[in-house]
């Protein structure tokens, strides 16, 4: 059994067919999927779903390339349905400076925001993190530590470097492997997925972008992410049983599902 530990089911676009889209879930052997909400539309379908679907379970932020639009206005929301209980997690939030489309300090603005949310509700927090590093482990190690230790995170679909894999994983957080790492020029993510310990790992599909390999072209979904289990088993040279319990119970752990 697998959890995806970070699709987005609630999309406006993949509502009609969310129903069938969910038993091929079931089929391919996924046990629980943690959906990100990114605005109002896909936090309310999102919220709707997980009363429909007791396996599926909600976190909510407005990523860092949305924060100049929909920052102000969405923060309240998804604050009040963190202290109502309504999510697993605050994420996904982060840095991301490939767009060039907000500024550095709206995306830290919102980043210490939501840092501090994930604080205040003892809610881990989602990470989304690209060509920004230096600058998130600089807030993070600023604004989200408890008693001299750094609280509950993971990054995301991580794209980064061995380094920068090796400064997530000495703050005692997880990293989660996409379908990137199946892609055929993706050499330092393979050796990322062989160095990080199997007890800070978690897997996701990013659904519906980053499908694996085989699937690449086609909008991705939950039933995917055995694929990319599997490539990742054979990088750390273990069997995929022993993949896909570590990962399940870390994101159990991890999101306290």
């Amino acid at each position: 059994m697998y959890i995806d530990s970070h699709a987005h089911i609630s999309k406006p676009d993949l509502m009609p067919h969310i129903d069938q889209m969910l038993a091929r879930a079931k089929d391919a052997g996924i046990d629980a999927i943690v959906n990100i909400c990114t605005d109002q539309p896909s936090l309310q379908y999102g919220l709707e779903l997980a009363n429909k679907y007791p396996w599926v379970y909600n976190a909510a932020a407005t990523p860092p390339h949305d924060v100049l639009e929909d920052g102000e206005k969405m923060f309240p929301v998804m604050a009040q349905h963190a202290r109502q209980g309504d999510l697993v997690a605050v994420g996904e939030t982060g840095l991301d400076y490939f767009y060039h489309t907000e500024t550095k300090e709206l995306q830290h603005h919102f980043l210490r925001k939501y840092l501090q949310l994930a604080l205040e509700c003892k809610l881990p927090v989602v990470i989304h993190c690209r060509d920004a590093f230096a600058d998130f482990f600089q807030i993070l190690d600023e604004e989200y530590q408890v008693n001299g230790r750094h609280a509950p995170g993971v990054l995301h679909c991580f794209t980064g470097t061995v380094a920068e894999a090796e400064e997530v994983l000495k703050r005692g957080w997880y990293l989660s492997l996409s379908g990137i790492v199946t892609f055929k020029k993706s050499e330092t993510l393979r050796e990322v997925a062989k160095m990080v310990p199997l007890n800070q790992l978690l897997i996701e599909t990013d659904t519906p972008f980053l499908a694996p390999q085989s699937k690449r072209g086609k909008a991705n979904e939950p039933a995917f992410l055995a694929e990319t289990a599997q490539f990742i088993a054979d990088q750390k040279l273990i069997s995929l049983q022993e993949l896909a319990a570590a990962t399940s119970a870390n994101a159990k752990q991890f999101y306290k599902i």
